[in-house]
């Protein structure tokens, strides 16, 4: 493959947050939701120049070890080469360490930049492939079909393949996201799962996962059954009592809720006369958002009228 020639120009590119899991959706079905990451990604002469504002910015490296700096090398490096310099502005606005996708949107950011800053970038790096690479870099692939695709989508892997497909949300659905002051690691989330379950609460798992396409395109007045969960909330919960105390709260006023991702955040997919008794029913030491649904996905946005 011949080295690649970049674009002079700088592109800007728009991530959603995303929930994963929706309750019984383990590991496959996911949630892009209306908050964004935007990020500025220009081609320099020479070195790498990172300026992060927002959730992060005190925290995470501005250096190559940076997930999204290695993200772009990574699809550079599928590109067909690395460019001589970086300049990358990031305005953050997804939590991190909440459960919310943080990680998959800086991946998804890096690798649709990176498309967008080479020349013929779409025809080296389709969107199949693009799914294929955030997959491999996240490690699952229920957040980064999400925040691609927007809407509701569900990921599965087919022949060592990683493939999703993207459904529209009912227009009613209010997402209400209640994130709490701490962070939690997805590391440590996923190191209470146990290797096994019982085969019946797989089996109740897999009806409600069904059911869930169906109520949260549908007919979301049954999303309450729908996000029933057995495999791995109640496990998680000792790392996130209060996220599970929320989220049993919230279910006995018939409001759909759960665990966003692998926590801590709780998501409740409330209709429109449960969103405000919902934010009620939190209390404090909760940041109580009502969201949109993002249908976009990741997105390349003219560079101007930035958005706040």
């Amino acid at each position: 493959m011949a080295h690649p020639a970049f674009r002079a120009a700088a592109v800007r590119v728009r991530v959603p947050a995303t929930s994963a899991n929706l309750g019984p959706g383990f590991d496959a079905l996911g949630l892009a939701l209306g908050l964004y990451d935007d990020v500025v990604v220009r081609v320099a002469d020479s070195g790498l120049h990172l300026d992060i504002a927002g959730e992060g910015a005190d925290s995470v490296p501005r250096d190559e070890s940076n997930l999204l700096v290695r993200t772009l090398r990574t699809a550079f490096d599928a590109l067909g080469g690395q460019p001589r310099g970086l300049e990358i502005v990031c305005a953050n606005r997804v939590p991190h360490g909440r459960g919310l996708g943080s990680s998959s949107a800086a991946i998804c950011a890096g690798l649709v930049a990176a498309r967008a800053v080479t020349t013929g970038g779409e025809a080296k790096l389709d969107d199949v492939a693009l799914l294929e690479l955030a997959a491999e870099i996240e490690g699952h692939p229920d957040n980064v079909a999400a925040c691609l695709l927007g809407g509701f989508t569900l990921a599965w892997g087919e022949s060592g393949a990683v493939r999703a497909i993207r459904m529209a949300p009912a227009a009613s659905v209010v997402p209400l996201v209640f994130v709490p002051a701490r962070p939690l690691a997805t590391e440590t989330a996923r190191g209470l799962l146990p290797r096994a379950v019982p085969h019946a609460d797989a089996a109740a798992n897999a009806g409600r996962a069904a059911l869930l396409v169906e109520a949260l395109t549908r007919r979301p007045e049954l999303l309450l059954p729908a996000t029933e969960d057995r495999l791995h909330q109640d496990y998680r919960a000792p790392a996130m009592p209060e996220s599970m105390d929320l989220v049993g709260r919230l279910r006995a006023e018939g409001v759909p809720a759960v665990i966003s991702g692998a926590g801590p955040t709780v998501l409740a997919l409330a209709d429109e006369a449960q969103a405000d008794k919902s934010a009620l029913l939190a209390g404090e030491g909760w940041t109580a958002n009502r969201l949109t649904l993002d249908l976009a996905g990741a997105s390349v946005l003219p560079l101007a009228g930035t958005a706040a």
